[in-house]
C-alpha cells in the first residue's frame, strides 16, 4: 500500500473545452505553438480556433511546424532555438502525442544548455538532470493514444543513433491540458485504432507493473473497461461523440497510470521497431507484438488473477483463465481491423529481431526492471519471433 501520487496538471475535459483556453491563467504572453509537419491542424481549423482563443487572451505566439509521426532530436533542437529567437515564454502542443511530446522536450531545451541527448537516461545519453525549469508547457490533444497530457512523458528518437527513448521528470508535466473530443472526430480509421490500442496498452502495462497501487488499478481497469466497449464504434464512425470521449477518457486515465506506475517490457520491445522504422506507427508496432506479448505472460503463472481481471474489463465477462484475455485482446483486434498487421510490410526484417532485442534492453531497459517476474533476453526474442509475419 505505499506509492506516490503527482499529476500538477489542470485539465479541461470535454466537447467544446478548447472554447475555455482564453479564459485560462495562461502561464505566459507568448507562445510557441508546436504543430506535425502534417496538415489536418490546419485543414481542419484547429490551429485557427487556438489562435483565436490566444487572441482573445492577447497572447502573441509563433508557429513551429516540423514534427514527425515519430518526433526526431534534430527538431526538438530548431524548435528550442526558434523559441529562444522568438521570445516565447510558454510551450503550446497541439496535436497528438509526437507533437505534445515534442513540446514537452522543447521546453526543456528552451531553457537548458547543450543537446537533448545529454538528458536522456538510455543508450547513448548523457544521463544528466535538465539545470533549469522547462518553460510552461500547455497540452491540447486532437488525438486519443498517448496519455501525454496527463503525464511527464515524452518519447524521442535521435535520428542518427536509431534510438527511440522516452524522458520526463516532475518538471516536464504539462501545466494545463485541454482534452476536447470534438478535435478527434477528424482522425481516419487506421489511426484512431491505433492509437486507440495504444492507450490500452499504456493501462494493461499499468494494471502489471511492479510498482501497481489500489489508485492505479482502478485507472487502468476503467481505461480497458472503456477502450473495450467504444474503440470499435470510434474506428467505424468517428463522428461518434460518445465514442470519441469514451475512448478520450480512457486515454486520459491511462496517461494517469503512467505518471503512476508506468510501461513495462512491451513498449521497451516496440520502441526500437518504430526507431528504426520510422513509418511505423507506434501502435502498429506494438499491435503487432501484443498477442505473443501477453500470451507470454498468460502462460508465466505470476500474474493470473490481473490477466483475468483484464479479460473482464476488455468484455470478457466469463473470463476464469489468464489466456481469455489474449483471446479478448484478439477479438478487440478483430472488431477494431488491425489483425492483419505484418511487421514485413513496414521492412522489419526477420535476420533484424536479435539487434531489436538488444535495442529494447539498452535503450528501455528500465522497463524490464518492473515486469511482474524478469524477461530473460531470449524470451523477449521468441516473443519478437512469434509476432513476426
Amino acid at each position: 500500500m505505499k506509492f506516490q501520487y503527482y499529476i500538477p496538471t489542470r485539465i479541461l475535459f470535454g466537447c467544446g473545452q478548447l472554447s475555455k483556453l482564453h479564459k485560462q491563467e495562461l502561464p505566459g504572453k507568448k507562445a510557441l505553438i508546436v504543430i506535425s509537419s502534417g496538415t489536418s491542424v490546419k485543414k481542419f481549423g484547429y490551429l485557427a480556433r487556438v489562435q483565436e482563443q490566444l487572441d482573445k487572451a492577447e497572447v502573441g505566439y509563433a508557429i513551429f511546424d516540423k514534427i514527425l509521426p515519430n518526433p526526431i532530436q534534430a527538431h526538438i533542437m530548431e524548435g528550442s532555438a526558434f523559441a529562444k529567437k522568438e521570445g516565447c515564454d510558454f510551450v503550446i502542443g497541439l496535436g497528438g502525442g509526437s507533437v505534445i511530446d515534442s513540446a514537452k522536450a522543447i521546453a526543456v531545451m528552451a531553457t537548458n544548455e547543450g543537446d537533448f541527448w545529454d538528458y536522456i537516461f538510455g543508450g547513448t545519453g548523457g544521463k544528466n538532470m535538465p539545470t533549469n525549469e522547462p518553460l510552461p508547457i500547455v497540452a491540447i490533444t486532437t488525438t486519443a493514444g498517448t496519455g501525454t497530457e496527463a503525464d511527464p512523458w515524452a518519447v524521442i528518437t535521435h535520428q542518427d543513433r536509431n534510438e527511440k527513448i522516452g524522458f520526463g521528470y516532475d518538471k516536464s508535466f504539462a501545466v494545463l491540458s485541454i482534452v476536447d473530443p470534438e478535435l478527434m472526430v477528424s482522425v481516419p480509421e487506421k489511426l484512431t485504432a491505433y492509437q486507440g490500442f495504444d492507450a490500452l496498452f499504456h493501462s494493461t502495462e499499468g494494471y502489471l507493473n511492479k510498482n501497481r497501487s489500489p489508485i492505479n488499478d482502478m485507472y487502468t481497469l476503467k481505461a480497458i473497461e472503456l477502450i473495450g466497449k467504444y474503440l470499435p464504434t470510434a474506428v467505424k464512425d468517428g463522428k461518434n461523440l460518445e465514442a470519441r470521449e469514451n475512448v478520450a477518457l480512457a486515454n486520459t486515465l491511462a496517461g494517469m497510470s503512467e505518471s503512476i506506475a508506468g510501461c513495462i517490457s512491451e513498449h521497451a520491445m516496440e520502441h526500437p521497431l518504430s526507431g528504426h522504422n520510422p513509418k511505423l506507427e507506434h501502435g502498429a508496432g506494438l499491435i503487432m507484438i501484443c498477442q505473443a506479448y501477453y500470451a507470454y505472460w498468460a502462460q508465466s503463472g505470476v500474474v493470473d488473477q490481473r490477466m483475468i481481471d483484464m479479460a473482464k474489463a476488455l468484455g470478457k465477462g466469463d473470463a476464469t483463465k489468464p489466456q481469455d484475455f489474449v483471446t479478448a485482446l484478439q477479438d478487440l483486434m478483430v472488431a477494431c481491423g488491425v489483425g492483419d498487421l505484418k511487421m514485413s510490410d513496414y521492412g522489419i526484417q526477420e535476420d533484424h529481431l536479435e539487434m531489436y532485442t538488444k535495442a529494447a534492453y539498452e535503450t528501455m531497459g528500465g522497463l524490464f526492471t518492473v515486469d511482474p517476474a524478469p524477461m530473460p533476453f531470449e524470451d523477449c526474442l521468441k516473443i519478437y519471433e512469434e509476432s513476426y509475419k
